[in-house]
């Protein structure tokens, strides 16, 4: 064979081996490696990812914050980065969490333990059950968005019971 049947041969096969690993989808990158879904809000618009080193970018659609558990406040900004690996999210840059009266950068996320997420912002880490991100949150209103529009729904209801004419 003639040395340019086998480099396009080569390449070829690269191409559809990378076309096979890359996930469809952002949320399907972290299934990928071992991570949940809910790790990322709902909205994510696009992401790159360069399959030999593991740094991707991903787009949200603007800023996005919430609340989980009535205790932690959490902001991604509209682009996030950082280094993929099986179990393992590091260099992280555009996620932070609100703790006490500080926003710490969320620079790292481990799942060596299997039933367990490691979140580090540097100099401290927090573990939390990996069930926990089952779901992912959306902007504003975290996981609660299903209670805080029936909420409005019920307020709706009763408040036109009350100008209705009778």
């Amino acid at each position: 064979m003639s040395p340019m049947i086998i480099f396009t041969l080569s390449l070829l096969t690269f191409s559809l081996y990378t076309a096979a690993t890359v996930a469809a989808t952002a949320y399907d990158l972290l299934k990928s490696h071992n991570f949940p879904i809910g790790l990322l809000p709902k909205g994510v618009q696009n992401y790159t990812l360069n399959p030999t080193t593991g740094k991707f970018n991903l787009s949200l659609n603007g800023t996005c914050s919430f609340s989980l558990e009535k205790s932690y406040q959490i902001k991604y900004e509209s682009t996030v980065s950082g280094c993929i690996d099986k179990n393992k999210l590091t260099d992280l840059s555009g996620i932070s969490v609100k703790v006490l009266f500080f926003w710490l950068n969320i620079v790292e996320v481990d799942r060596s333990n299997d039933d367990q997420l490691v979140f580090s912002v540097g100099v401290a880490s927090a573990n939390f059950p990996v069930e926990n991100f089952d779901v992912c949150p959306q902007c504003g209103c975290g996981l609660g968005c299903d209670f805080v529009r029936s909420n409005v729904f019920v307020r709706k209801i009763k408040f036109n019971h009350l100008i209705s004419p009778i």
